[in-house]
């Protein structure tokens, strides 16, 4: 069951460094076929490159807050990811400060597995000089209880 508590939970800044060979490798793996992902000295980070701020916030106490959400893992599930650029996408070489907020918990009624609460986690991702580079809205939502087979 979600843990309300962590609504407007604000988690700790994080370093993510857009590192070359790290954005190439991310590239291949999700078959981008843009050039500007893998050639040059500073090569585009593809818009979903940001995911790998999940492996950075765990070297930082207090970065990591979805787990304080406490979604079950039976019950819930990642429901929709966004990415909002605010300038030029990142590029290899660029250092950015990450920073997580859990933006907002609500409930709806479902049809299937009575009533279902979503919870929206925003990080922000920031240049060396403190300027918004980039937003990722993630929302996780889970059901009261396990839907049912029929109808």
């Amino acid at each position: 069951m979600v843990d309300r508590r962590a609504d407007g939970l604000v988690g700790e800044a994080f370093e993510l460094d857009v590192e070359r060979g790290k954005v190439r490798e991310f590239a291949r793996s999700v078959h981008a076929a843009d050039r500007a992902f893998y050639e040059g000295d500073r090569p585009i980070a593809p818009p979903t490159f940001l995911t790998t701020a999940f492996h950075w916030e765990l070297d930082v106490d207090g970065a990591a807050i979805w787990e304080r959400v406490a979604m079950s893992h039976e019950r819930g599930m990642h429901a929709e990811q966004e990415y909002v650029f605010h300038g030029p996408p990142p590029a290899a070489g660029d250092g950015l400060i990450a920073r997580s907020r859990i933006e907002s918990m609500y409930e709806k009624e479902g049809r299937r597995g009575g009533a279902l609460t979503f919870v929206v986690m925003v990080t922000e991702y920031r240049n060396a000089g403190g300027e918004l580079v980039a937003e990722a809205r993630m929302t996780g939502v889970e059901t009261a209880k396990p839907p049912t087979e029929e109808g």
